[in-house]
């Protein structure tokens, strides 16, 4: 049974406890020995999906050049979304993997398999979301979907740290019929949302996102 995300952007606050569960729960190191320099990108110092952030909260602000009289931007707003590898049903990286360190697991997630994989970056250029990422241990590294939390029962830790719901974790048909209801929601209070991966991307997306 496939398993995955539903990421709803509408209920996101942007408290990054999703980034720190899966940093503390896969042991992943500090980028630059913990120097990390400033995006200048308001409160997004992670800038994008890399080999030690297998998640990425996303600040995207939208400042639209119409001011009011007082001065004050009209419309202006923050967008947030915690980004993460789609565990796509035709993964490219898997595809392209000369050694088979890429696998599926028997949750339909897509595996990185680190005593296998020699460091080639064909993954890297593969994938069309730009989440796998080489680290300085030289292999190529991405979200596991926190296999080995599955395998003993448990949720992924960053479902289980969001304390909005946000993200949530389940078997993906289950998951879509809870983003179609909650999309028929919002449309209903005149909200123009969608479901971003229920399209025929690489033949579908195990882990989608509201927008």
């Amino acid at each position: 049974m496939a398993k995955g995300f539903f990421t709803d952007t509408t209920l996101c606050i942007g408290c990054k406890a999703c980034q720190v569960a899966c940093h503390q729960w896969n042991q992943l190191p500090a980028r630059d020995g913990g120097h990390t320099e400033l995006t200048g990108d308001s409160y997004d110092n992670t800038g994008h999906l890399n080999a030690v952030d297998w998640r990425h909260v996303r600040f995207i602000e939208q400042f639209p050049e119409d001011r009011s009289q007082d001065g004050f931007l009209k419309g202006s707003r923050w967008l947030m979304m915690s980004d993460v590898c789609k565990h796509c049903v035709r993964a490219g990286c898997l595809e392209v993997c000369p050694t088979g360190a890429i696998i599926r697991t028997e949750f339909d997630s897509v595996y990185i398999q680190q005593d296998t994989c020699n460091g080639c970056r064909a993954c890297i250029a593969a994938c069309p979301f730009g989440v796998v990422d080489l680290g300085s241990d030289g292999k190529a590294h991405k979200c596991t979907l926190c296999y080995d939390r599955l395998q003993h029962g448990m949720e992924p830790a960053c479902a289980q740290a969001c304390p909005t719901d946000s993200i949530r974790f389940g078997e993906v048909s289950e998951l879509m019929a809870i983003a179609d209801h909650r999309v028929a929601e919002l449309r209903a209070q005149g909200v123009n949302a969608y479901i971003y991966g229920k399209e025929d991307i690489v033949g579908g997306l195990n882990c989608f996102f509201l927008r």
